[in-house]
């Protein structure tokens, strides 16, 4: 039936600004009717998302125990037997990223990284004006960091953030190790000690199509970073519900936010952090070159190819189907896409997060999200042994997490032209196996190391040959595990400070990719939590209990 329509702000889809229209007594059909309707509720929940920036969303928050004070180590001895000067952070902010010397590197790598010799052909100022930047997934460990270098940058940042990741945490009962606030008390501190307004927004992305479309509309940005993706692999297979969470979510939601840049008819430039793991982790018997390969066909004609997809888990097959929706959103609606392909971030502090407590990162521990930096040197604080899975043969490239800001800036800062396919880097500093980061924590701490059962069912050794040629024109030099300029040492300052906040039994593996590798792991691992318990209760006196 036709129905009369009241008066209400509506956005004019030619001139894309709010009007209000007065219009006489008229029929519409009812379809028309519930689509103005949806729009408006569309425009109203945005409204009501963005005041939540005034609670500090308590739910979600880990209580802040009483801070100790531990002096961050005066010195750690690498196994080179070069000495790593851990300068207090507000010290070493202003240099964390000078130009780095020249490193002669103490880890036995299985593998190799290739680069460019051309340094900074691609400038990080090239297109360095002013910005508006959406960063989705900008409470986590890579997005907050993020959102601080480019608001520090002069950017204008606003963050896109569910808190799911804070929901994770209630979830397994594991905090992070260092006392995160919530979203409000943390932009407000930014605004306190840089003078920048960053915006905060409680949106999920895999599920508030509409109102991301009308975020987009709104503020009209020149760049979207995508983290908003549930980032570890273990958790992913810890069970059918993960492993349906994960494929929802990151897959779901990077469908959504490639048809909202559809939607929005906006020429945004989408940066995606990705993963190494895309190409799988086992010994390819070549190069691994940036994204697209060069084949030959039977009929002798040469080709180049997105290189084929080899994902290790349910996260990276997430990973693996991302890089397809771009082939295909590129391809049929011309959208600008960098998809950056990470190593394992390490660190925890970048020069922006260490100029107030308030503005800590995160730094997870646990066997789910703590990467096995992390996870060894939180071993070391508490005084048990360390634990690597399998032989230790494992090869993964590495990055710190101040390089990782510094790379989103450039990807931003050098878009894709219109027109020009998906661009791919591989975004690693180095290569380094498992057992040789073990090692050098041991040189320096004289902590045991135990071997465990492989929870993941991966190749007990494998190399890892990775050309990150275009990367390396970005940036430049790197830092690395074994520079000379105590970074290491910051990794090693945060566990010992914040170790009272520690729950030890969550270091250790709690999720399995089968069955089989689940049994393997029952025994092995019992075996070290009961030998972990007794040594930590002589070293710490019943902090295992």
């Amino acid at each position: 039936e036709a129905q009369r329509i009241p008066p209400w702000p509506v956005v004019s889809p030619e001139a894309g600004t709010r009007s209000v229209q007065q219009p006489e007594r008229f029929s519409i059909h009812p379809a028309q009717g519930l689509q103005r309707t949806a729009g408006m509720l569309a425009r109203l929940s945005l409204l009501v998302a963005l005041t939540t920036l005034a609670s500090p969303a308590a739910a979600f928050v880990p209580t802040a125990l009483p801070l100790a004070s531990r002096p961050v180590p005066a010195s750690l001895s690498l196994s080179s037997g070069s000495r790593v000067a851990a300068a207090p952070l507000s010290s070493r902010a202003s240099s964390l990223l000078a130009p780095r010397p020249a490193s002669g590197g103490s880890l036995a790598r299985s593998g190799r990284v290739t680069h460019s010799s051309t340094l900074a052909s691609l400038s990080m100022l090239a297109g360095g004006d002013k910005k508006k930047i959406i960063v989705l997934g900008g409470d986590g460990f890579c997005g907050w960091p993020t959102s601080l270098h480019l608001s520090a940058q002069g950017h204008d940042v606003i963050i896109v953030d569910n808190l799911s990741r804070r929901n994770i945490d209630t979830e397994m009962g594991c905090d992070s190790l260092t006392p995160i606030e919530s979203p409000a008390v943390r932009v407000r501190a930014w605004k306190e000690v840089s003078g920048n307004d960053i915006k905060f927004l409680n949106l999920d992305v895999a599920k508030d199509y509409d109102l991301m479309v009308q975020l987009f509309k709104d503020e009209k940005p020149d760049a979207v970073v995508h983290f908003a993706e549930q980032r570890a692999a273990p958790y992913s297979m810890k069970g059918s519900k993960q492993k349906r969470y994960t494929v929802d979510n990151n897959v779901g939601g990077t469908n959504n936010l490639l048809a909202a840049v559809v939607d929005s008819d906006l020429d945004i430039h989408l940066v995606h952090l990705g993963t190494m793991g895309v190409y799988g982790y086992g010994t390819s018997g070549g190069e691994i070159p940036e994204g697209y390969l060069n084949v030959v066909l039977p009929d002798g004609n040469a080709k180049e190819i997105l290189h084929p997809a080899y994902p290790g888990s349910v996260y990276h097959t997430t990973k693996c189907l991302d890089a397809l929706l771009f082939q295909f959103y590129n391809k049929n609606d011309g959208i600008r896409i960098t998809d950056l392909h990470q190593g394992i971030v390490w660190g925890t502090n970048t020069p922006q997060t260490a100029l107030d407590e308030r503005l800590i990162n995160r730094f997870d521990y646990d066997g789910d999200y703590g990467t096995v930096l992390n996870r060894f040197l939180m071993q070391s604080a508490m005084g048990v042994p360390l634990t690597v899975y399998g032989t230790g043969g494992q090869t993964r490239g590495f990055i710190h997490i101040s390089d990782t800001c510094r790379c989103i800036e450039a990807a931003i800062n050098n878009p894709p032209k219109s027109g020009q396919r998906v661009e791919i880097f591989n975004q690693i500093a180095q290569t380094a196996r498992v057992r040789d980061i073990a090692n050098i924590i041991k040189d320096q701490t004289g902590c045991e190391v135990n071997f465990l059962s492989n929870p993941r069912n991966e190749d007990a050794e494998n190399e890892l040959d990775v050309s990150n040629a275009k990367f390396m024109d970005f940036l430049g030099e790197m830092i690395r595990l074994e520079d000379d300029r105590g970074l290491f040492a910051e990794v090693q300052g945060i566990t010992e400070k914040y170790k009272h906040r520690c729950i030890p039994e969550m270091i250790l593996p709690a999720s399995f990719w089968n069955k089989k590798t689940a049994k393997a792991c029952e025994t092995n691992t019992l075996e070290v939590m009961a030998a972990e318990s007794e040594e930590g209760e002589k070293k710490l006196g019943g902090v295992f209990m």
